[in-house]
């Protein structure tokens, strides 16, 4: 089977739990079905520009072949598919051309073509939350979604929560659609690691709660600062530290109190982007996860979290729920007084944080990519016979 992939999700320049799910499946197909080939695809970019995203992906280590360029660059290209339906696939570049199926693992939808279509949507923010996105976000989402419903053969979304919100709120049929769940690495991070890391950053000896994420709105950063601030007094509250781990989305972190940042003063760490070494590291040495988003179409922070054996506090939106299974501590994402005892809570009881750990490294275990890559191809197989 030869499958063409876009791959431009991977040179946004917060790619976010998205990019990881296209560098996987570009990676792995390949190695778990050795006759199949994966044709990456992206619009007008440097060389320079892809290499980049190769590296900070391992996809330069995995031997996947460099990607099919496009004339167009990505807003226009992103326009000219979903508004005219043009440039099709089928002539240029050659080596797409010569696809069996076509996979948009994110919603910027080509014309079919004479072949298969398989379109990824993850969720159905944008009606959810549009004051989450930019203008052109939200047309660039809408019109790619309804050209998924006109043109796709088969849409696949990540968790039952995300297929439920998308045959709600969008013209995809729910006959059309497939779950196939995310998976997560189970790479653990070694003791000498985690010091490394923690050392670097300035967190040696200092014990914290972790959030990753892109800082946006929807990721409801601010309520957990709020919350925090409250028992983040060295004389009576635990003497932990907040660190924050992601680069900034579309309006950055609008949803947050520069007031109680600044309360928080040294005790509050934002590191930007890292390393996947690094975050593996990060999770490990934390004492707590704390997960606050208004909602998820999937949550890959949680299992990233459980599979280095830490404790996880998060939103008790549908999707975390299905992702976590109880093996994580419920919270209403809006409730500062109930994340403030929440924290406040674990915080102070390492046995429960210990239970909780132990449950979630089972959770995490019933995931992983090779399984949600076999998983997707079972789709592709699918839309072949359709």
């Amino acid at each position: 089977m030869r499958v063409a992939v876009n791959i431009e999700q991977l040179l946004y320049s917060s790619p976010g739990g998205t990019g990881r799910y296209v560098a996987r499946i570009v990676a792995l197909l390949p190695r778990l079905f050795e006759e199949d080939v994966v044709l990456p695809f992206v619009a007008r970019h440097s060389g320079d520009e892809i290499a980049a995203a190769y590296q900070a992906f391992g996809l330069d280590l995995a031997g996947v072949a460099a990607p099919a360029r496009l004339r167009l660059p990505r807003p226009l290209l992103y326009e000219a598919w979903h508004r005219l339906g043009l440039p099709r696939l089928d002539r240029r570049p050659v080596d797409v051309a010569s696809a069996d199926l076509v996979h948009a693992p994110f919603p910027a939808v080509p014309p079919r073509g004479r072949r298969p279509l398989v379109v990824t949507v993850h969720d159905a923010f944008y009606e959810l939350y549009p004051e989450g996105f930019s203008r052109r976000g939200r047309s660039f989402h809408r019109l790619g979604v309804a050209a998924a419903a006109r043109r796709a053969d088969l849409v696949i979304t990540v968790s039952q929560a995300a297929a439920e919100q998308i045959a709600s709120l969008t013209p995809i049929p729910p006959e059309r659609i497939r779950v196939v769940p995310n998976g997560v690495d189970h790479i653990v991070a070694g003791p000498e690691e985690v010091a490394r890391a923690l050392s670097h950053h300035g967190l040696a000896g200092q014990p914290y709660v972790l959030w990753v994420g892109s800082l946006e709105p929807r990721k409801n950063v601010g309520t957990l600062i709020s919350a925090f601030s409250r028992l983040s007094s060295p004389r009576d509250g635990p003497p932990h530290h907040l660190v924050l781990v992601g680069p900034p989305g579309w309006l950055g972190g609008g949803d947050i109190d520069t007031a109680e940042v600044a309360r928080l003063g040294d005790r509050m760490h934002s590191l930007g982007r890292v390393d996947d070494a690094t975050l593996r590291s990060l999770y490990a040495g934390a004492d707590l996860f704390a997960f606050p988003s208004r909602d998820e179409g999937f949550g890959l922070p949680v299992l990233e979290a459980m599979v280095q054996n830490t404790a996880v506090v998060c939103s008790d939106v549908p999707a975390l729920a299905e992702v976590a299974a109880g093996a994580a501590r419920l919270v209403a994402p809006g409730d500062v007084d109930a994340w403030a005892a929440a924290l406040e809570d674990l915080l102070g009881h390492p046995e429960s944080r210990r239970e909780m750990a132990e449950a979630g490294e089972r959770r995490a275990a019933d995931f992983s990519w090779d399984r949600s890559v076999t998983a997707t191809r079972a789709v592709y197989e699918e839309a072949l016979a359709g």
